[in-house]
């Protein structure tokens, strides 16, 4: 059962705004990769004039391999600071690079973690920086979109701020799940949709249960309108389990049920009210 909105479980945590020296490691690693990346990848942007340049700012992206987080700030003309998973800053390999750039480190298990990680990020929103988050939450194990986690909407909600929907296409072609190397020379697709200003259309509804579920529905469902993903209303998961469900929903055709979610789409927000 969804809890009640809580919106104060969402509070600033003191964080130290990037120095000097983070700003301008994050600036050359920019300079440097964005023409290595367009050089071997043929990267196409859509929708960049929907990204307010300044402001407070969640970028609501899908999630389809780790080299997402290196296309999507790479076409973003704004510094980009992720919510990352924590294994990313336990291993060597990937610690040093997440710390260099100051990502925040997400605990994906919830409790006081979890809102240790959004009290950071939104500290970075209340001072008008930029947050992108992958709301699914995980790399699925297929390329269907997954059901989002209600963080994005808490943040957007709590920073008065709007979410700029995000969808990624081809980076799973380039990266498969448990390939270190990148496959150069294919295409990555990256449009941006309309802000959505959720305080505007749930500013008024913060203590009904529902609210934190409908509004990241509704998130998904804009993501899902950009990338063309077939729907599933379940959490990403990728263990055996989760990969057998894709190969056996891959191999039957999609259900035309409404209330049958699962390898649907999102309902948008119109729906909830229909469905009473």
């Amino acid at each position: 059962m969804l809890q009640s909105c809580d919106m104060d479980s969402v509070g600033p945590c003191r964080r130290s705004a990037p120095g000097l020296g983070l700003r301008m490691f994050y600036g050359l690693i920019k300079a440097v990769l964005s023409p290595i990346f367009r050089v071997l990848f043929r990267v196409r942007v859509h929708g960049i004039e929907n990204l307010p340049m300044s402001g407070g700012l969640v970028i609501a992206c899908n999630h389809q391999a780790f080299c997402d987080s290196l296309f999507l700030p790479m076409v973003t003309p704004r510094r980009v600071t992720f919510v990352a998973k924590a294994e990313y800053f336990e291993s060597w390999k990937t610690r040093w690079f997440f710390r260099a750039v100051g990502q925040i480190p997400m605990e994906r298990s919830g409790g006081s973690a979890s809102q240790k990680a959004l009290g950071e990020a939104l500290e970075i929103l209340l001072a008008g920086g930029c947050i992108g988050i992958y709301p699914e939450g995980t790399r699925p194990p297929d390329e269907r979109l997954h059901r989002g986690r209600t963080g994005v909407a808490r943040l957007a909600l709590a920073a008065h701020c709007p979410v700029v929907p995000a969808g990624i296409k081809g980076t799973r072609a380039i990266q498969p799940i448990g390939a270190r190397l990148l496959r150069p020379f294919k295409p990555v697709d990256i449009s941006f949709g309309a802000p959505i200003d959720l305080s505007a259309r749930y500013g008024s509804r913060l203590e009904e249960p529902l609210v934190l579920r409908q509004a990241t529905d509704e998130i998904m469902w804009e993501i899902r309108q950009l990338t063309g993903q077939q729907y599933v209303d379940r959490y990403a998961s990728r263990s055996a389990q989760a990969a057998e469900d894709a190969k056996a929903a891959a191999a039957s055709p999609p259900s035309d049920d409404r209330t049958d979610r699962v390898g649907g789409d999102p309902m948008p927000i119109a729906a909830f009210a229909q469905e009473g």
